[in-house]
């Protein structure tokens, strides 16, 4: 074999760069079929054929896409949502739609609210044509800043990063939905579910468990999902209340705020601290102007409020063992002595 100089092997290169033909790389729609086919044939090299593969839309973890890709648990949260053939449905993040076609073979009329086009777009196309093309209407936008239609069930693999704010628009929602079977992570989950004593047991819990029968439902794990989520999820159940329970929600919210500042606390240590005084006081004003009521030169709102605690005997508990029934007499006595929240 004739050797080859370095000069040489040089001189051969510029010759064969010269004479080649540069192709643009084209960057287009992750829908692009010939790019699919490219990449199937690029990977043919590892033994994977293009007919054996599957490349759907890019992903994107910031909006909380996880699409769930477990058949089954599909079909166990609709199950669980017990669908009647006149519900309308409305799904939180269909995604692909996978969990879609499952609720559209059961139901009158699904809602899909889906943020990304890219998404929507998807799923419009998987079921265009079918025989469920006529009962799917799709909502493109956020679904936190548009009111919610009439419906009956809501079915939802939500965003994480939208659970409390979607858990409370649906609870306040009117009129009133049958239930919700909602995919959340599992800490959140468990929050909702909890009862007095339970490690996670708080705010969350009490004012969800206010308006609503709330239950877990099955325990999901991440390898369900494509992507895998950081964390384990859970599917959990809500049926409100119907009638639901007639309180201020802000006078609520403001007594729960103070009493689970410190759960491990005293109740009366919770209220002791001086801008907790000073916020009662200054609404305890307002109501006195309010209702001509005149404020003694010896008033103390410290006196007061302790009082308050120590006559309903809820002084010395604590708000991480003291159910909704416990946390209702406590807000009546307060306002039965003028004293208010917000």
């Amino acid at each position: 074999m004739p050797k080859i100089t370095a000069q040489q092997l040089r001189k051969r290169n510029q010759e064969s760069a010269a004479n080649a033909t540069i192709k643009p790389r084209m960057i287009g729609s992750p829908y692009d079929k010939s790019q699919r086919k490219a990449k199937g044939t690029a990977s043919g090299s590892n033994g994977t054929s293009e007919s054996s593969r599957h490349f759907g839309p890019m992903f994107n973890k910031d909006l909380g896409q996880h699409i769930l890709i477990n058949p089954l648990i599909s079909q166990g949260i609709v199950d669980k949502a017990n669908l009647k053939q006149t519900d309308t449905v409305v799904e939180v993040g269909p995604g692909t739609g996978n969990l879609t076609v499952k609720i559209l073979e059961q139901a009158k009329k699904v809602i899909a609210c889906e943020a990304d086009a890219r998404l929507a777009a998807e799923l419009t196309k998987r079921v265009q044509g079918g025989p469920f093309q006529h009962k799917l209407e799709i909502l493109q936008g956020d679904v936190m800043k548009r009111d919610l239609p009439y419906f009956d069930v809501c079915i939802s693999n939500t965003p994480y990063q939208i659970s409390s704010p979607l858990t409370f628009k649906l609870i306040f929602h009117r009129p009133l939905f049958r239930c919700a079977v909602l995919m959340f992570q599992r800490e959140f989950a468990m929050r909702l579910v909890a009862r007095p004593g339970d490690s996670l047991y708080g705010r969350l819990s009490v004012n969800c468990q206010l308006y609503a029968k709330v239950t877990h439902v099955m325990k999901v794990g991440k390898n369900n999902f494509k992507p895998p989520p950081n964390v384990e999820s859970s599917v959990v159940k809500i049926e409100p209340l119907n009638p639901p329970p007639p309180i201020d929600f802000e006078e609520w919210d403001g007594l729960i705020r103070i009493a689970f500042s410190r759960k491990h606390k005293t109740l009366a240590a919770n209220f002791k601290p001086t801008a907790t005084m000073q916020l009662l006081e200054d609404n305890y004003k307002t109501y006195c102007a309010s209702n001509d009521i005149m404020i003694e030169d010896s008033f103390s709102m410290k006196t007061k409020v302790l009082g308050v605690l120590e006559q309903t005997g809820y002084s010395e508990s604590r708000s991480s063992k003291m159910d909704i029934d416990d946390f209702l007499k406590l807000l009546s006595a307060f306002h039965d002595a003028g004293i208010h929240f917000c």
